[in-house]
């Protein structure tokens, strides 16, 4: 014990001398040990010393007590050991937690790097991953806190010592840190994956419309191989026309790319002729839902950079359909297919050429159906009905079928129109005309359309012939409204022999319906008609192969403007032009133009006019010219003139030399028509001018001058009444009605109202009551604007005289063709009870008639069986903060469609039972509010049309 206490006074005198000689007193050194965490870890080593001092002496006497003692030591000592290191190695703990941070955080770059890289080619990260990531930041908060705290620890030690002034909390750190350490370390060990993202679910394919198909199982089989094959990346399919390409790569995108996990997204382009880059780049940005801010105001080829650095992220297939020349991928900004980004494009066409020019790997040739493929599918157009009418009728339609040389537009387009034909001498007939054209497909020209021209010739007519191939002036893939397309029909004379306008447009009506049952016309929306390209291309084809045929017509289709280009015009009989003219300098002639139809041209060159001696239609609807070339006037041939839908303002009075004009249609902004121009117009049949509502005829126009020779078309307009009548030949007139002096003119005018079919009433200041004329033929009625007008009536005194009671007068009424209604603008209007009158009404729009409490009020005395809006398909209401009521009684509605109610807040009941548009109902639509606000009979009829509702 001696040795030991000798041992630290020596030590003792060391360390003070050293401190003596730096000039810090001893007392201010003992501080430091009189901490308790210090001073109790100085008596343990004490202790801990003077206990092996005693091992020592007592193992060299042999003593058996030395095992025991030895065991307390050692347990002593690592007691002392395991606590005192966590205050020695505080700095080194920390700069070990800080190393082992930072190499975690480079591990957490690297795998936050790779699941950026895979979420750019729209994968999905993992669960684990993104767990792992959130807990490397969780960690790193921790890790920082205690580092800072044990940097401050540090800092903190008593001045000349390497011991912390606050021992406890050093020792808290230390062991905070080292146990921190471990955690660090275990989590940089979890972050070693494998796999970072999974792939997305399947991006959505859009099904398309597809009938049946036959023959195509084994072209399809073959196309799926190709698919599957890495090596291909653009996959052609060709064959004539007709021949099921498209039906093809249908079959192929709904029932292949629908099921099949390989790609993320499939995007259909109808390329159509000539190709469009900017076309195409709408149609795929819209698929991928590209924001207008990356988008808008943006060049060709700023836009190929969008798509493409969306699609390089992406495993997709580009369908492109008809396709007619090289489609330049890279400008459109898709990348090319590869078996790296083992991406997919499949095209069909009618050229194998084409499939050369676009780098196809492969190209199938979609064939004809074989003989048994043809005559089924044959059998199945011509229907059962007319197969069993005679027994010979079976063997003749195989006949038929033959005929077709199997293929699938022929055998659909010919089985249909022999659909009906009940006897076997009409077969037989249709066989020998089949007979008469060569039996091989050789070629478009020598094996399709000689096959497509029989449904041209097995046509009623020749006028349904003539205003078939008339269609083929258009564009591939144009639309047309029904209307505008018999509106040409009249201008051209096709439909002469009909004595009205009237039954002109009946007469159109059926020819458009008959010529899409036989598939010559197709309709992808209500009203509107357009020709299958292969049709018009055989419609083409008949002008060029027969232009004798007085009914062919030569059709041009400028899209590309070149001078050599237009000396072939002077012998067109009738041209559709798309694009400006603005490059040529010398004037165009047309010795022979007939027709002329121009789209998307914003100004007409001058002398436009002045070459075109015996033009009889010309139609510049839908172009964006705001004045006309001087000229006009010259066209003392034309007979339809069509300015719908531009941005002409005026309609000068060299108009008025236009002795032979027919049909006029101004259906746009027109604000004034010079006096005198209209009764010039002798031969006038038609004369359509439509205001439609909108926020720019809301507004009251401003004109420039005032000119006491012009009529000012947004005011009273009864001048231009007055020349309407003083003409002979009138008998269609669709017009405004401006003001009360001209609506009593109208009243005057017995002539005015049997021509009139669309009337728009409008500004009928003054008026309290109105009393609607007349007008057996009108079709459509437009009431706005009248600031004090309460009511609305009919005369029916004649028909009440006549049949004894209302409701007998109802299926002859005088309104019996008005179809559709619209009132707006009526702040003062309370009911539209005259309506029960209409029998015929299919739409009903009633808007901003803040009196209004109902829509049918007192109909006590009226028959039930009166059919009160019988055939209203489509009923809308906007705007009627008093509107309580539709109709006091429950109606059937048996036609209704659809309904729409806004901004009718007082509208709380529904004139609906559980009879009510039982059949016909599509949608209603209004607000979830007004919806949960309305009371009904009883639950079972709110339940009936809750599914119909729609916010």
């Amino acid at each position: 014990m001696s040795e030991v206490g000798s041992g630290v006074s020596s030590n003792s005198v060391t360390s003070n001398n050293a401190i003596t000689h730096i000039g810090i007193p001893l007392s201010e050194r003992l501080n430091c040990f009189r901490q308790p965490q210090v001073f109790s870890a100085l008596r343990l080593s004490l202790l801990f010393l003077n206990l092996t001092s005693c091992f020592f002496h007592l193992s060299r006497q042999g003593m058996d007590c030395v095992s025991p003692i030895l065991d307390v030591v050692t347990r002593v000592w690592d007691c002392t050991a395991k606590h005192a290191v966590y205050i020695r190695d505080l700095q080194e703990n920390m700069d070990s937690l800080r190393n082992a941070m930072q190499e975690l955080k480079n591990a957490y770059q690297d795998v936050k790097g790779r699941v950026e890289l895979e979420e750019q080619r729209q994968m999905r990260r993992t669960n684990e991953v993104d767990g792992w990531l959130h807990s490397v930041l969780a960690m790193e908060l921790e890790v920082n806190e205690i580092l800072e705290k044990g940097d401050q620890e540090i800092q903190k030690k008593c001045p000349g010592t390497c011991c912390p002034r606050n021992c406890r909390s050093s020792y808290k750190l230390g062991k905070k840190a080292s146990k921190k350490l471990g955690a660090v370390t275990e989590l940089r060990n979890k972050g070693r994956f494998d796999v970072v993202a999974d792939r997305l679910p399947q991006a959505p394919v859009d099904e398309r419309p597809m009938e049946e198909t036959v023959g195509l199982d084994l072209m399809f089989t073959e196309v799926c191989r190709c698919i599957q094959d890495e090596e291909l990346g653009i996959i052609g399919l060709y064959g004539m026309g007709g021949a099921g390409k498209t039906t093809l790569m249908t079959k192929v995108n709904n029932e292949y790319f629908k099921t099949c996990n390989d790609f993320e997204i499939a995007i259909w382009v109808v390329v159509s002729r000539p190709a469009s880059v900017e076309k195409v780049q709408e149609v795929i940005r819209n698929k991928l839902d590209i924001p207008d801010n990356r988008w808008r105001n943006r060049t060709e080829d700023e836009k190929a950079v969008v798509i493409f650095n969306v699609l390089k992220a992406k495993r997709f297939v580009m369908l492109l359909d008809d396709v007619w020349e090289r489609l330049d991928l890279q400008k459109v900004g898709v990348p090319s297919p590869n078996s790296q980004n083992k991406s997919k494009v499949i095209l069909t066409t009618r050229s194998l050429d084409v499939c050369r020019d676009m780098e196809a790997q492969k190209s199938l040739k979609v064939k004809c159906l074989t003989e048994d493929e043809a005559i089924n599918l044959f059998k199945k157009k011509v229907g059962e009905t007319t197969l069993n009418s005679h027994s010979d009728i079976p063997q003749l339609a195989e006949i038929a079928a033959k005929e077709c040389k199997g293929l699938p537009l022929a055998l659909i387009t010919i089985g249909r129109a022999m659909a009906g034909k009940n006897t076997p001498q009409e077969w037989e007939k249709a066989i020998q005309m089949l007979r008469a054209y060569p039996s091989k497909f050789s070629g478009m020209g020598d094996r399709v359309f000689p096959v497509l021209k029989f449904s041209y010739d097995n046509l009623p007519n020749d006028t349904i012939k003539t205003c078939f191939l008339y269609l083929a002036i258009f564009p591939e893939d144009h639309e047309i409204k029904d209307e505008d397309l018999i509106f040409l029909w009249i201008g051209e004379g096709f439909l002469d022999a009909f004595a009205s306008i009237d039954e002109a447009f009946k007469q159109g009506h059926h020819i458009i319906e008959h010529l899409k049952t036989v598939c010559l016309f197709e309709n992808d929306r209500f009203d509107w008609i357009k020709m299958h390209d292969v049709i018009r291309d055989m419609a083409l084809w008949l002008a060029s192969e027969y232009r004798g045929n007085k009914n062919i017509i030569l059709e041009e289709e400028v899209d590309t403007m070149e001078v050599y280009q237009v000396s072939k015009w002077k012998e067109a009989h009738r041209l559709y032009l798309s694009t400006s003219w603005e490059e040529l300098t010398k004037p165009l002639s047309f010795p022979n133009l007939l027709t002329l139809i121009v789209g998307h041209f914003r100004i007409l060159p001058s002398g436009f006019f002045h070459f075109m001696p015996v033009i009889k239609v010309l139609d510049l609807s839908n172009t964006r010219i705001t004045k006309l070339p001087t000229g006009i006037g010259k066209l003392v041939s034309l007979q339809y003139l069509n300015l719908s839908n531009t941005h002409l303002r005026e309609l000068s009075t060299e108009f008025a030399t236009l002795k032979r004009l027919r049909c006029l249609i101004l259906n746009n902004r027109l604000e004034i028509i010079f006096k005198g121009v209209i009764s010039c117009l002798s031969m006038l049949r038609l004369f359509s001018f439509r205001i439609l509502l909108s926020s720019t005829d809301k507004e009251e126009a401003k004109y420039s001058r005032k000119d006491d020779k012009a009529i000012y078309l947004h005011e009273d307009n009864k001048a231009l009444l007055e020349e309407l009548e003083g003409l002979e030949h009138i008998n269609w007139v669709s017009l405004p009605i401006v003001g009360a002096l001209s609506f009593q003119k109208l009243l005057n005018s017995q002539k005015l109202q049997n021509a009139t079919r669309r009337l728009h009433l409008r500004n009928l200041e003054g008026m309290s009551m109105l009393q609607l004329p007349r007008i057996k033929h009108l079709h459509s009625l437009t009431i706005y604007g009248g600031g004090e007008l309460q009511d609305i009536k009919v005369n029916l005194e004649n028909e009440r005289g006549r049949r004894g009671s209302v409701a007998d007068s109802i299926p002859n009424s005088i309104f019996y063709n008005l179809r559709r209604v619209e009132v707006d603008e009526l702040p003062k209007l309370l009911d539209l009870t005259w309506l029960i009158y209409i029998p015929s009404l299919e739409f009903l729009a009633v808007g901003e008639c803040e009196s209004m409490e109902e829509v049918i009020g007192d109909t006590s005395g009226v028959p039930e069986n009166l059919g009160i809006f019988s055939r209203l398909e489509d009923l809308y209401l906007s705007h009627l903060p008093n509107l309580r009521s539709i109709s006091r009684r429950a109606l059937p509605f048996p036609s209704l469609k659809t309904l729409y109610v806004t901004h009718c807040p007082n509208l709380r009941k529904l004139p609906l039972d559980s009879n009510s548009a039982r059949n016909s109902l599509k949608t209603i639509r209004g607000t979830p509010e007004w919806w949960q606000g309305l009371q009904w009979e009883d639950e079972t009829i709110e339940l009936t049309f809750t599914s119909y509702f729609n916010k």
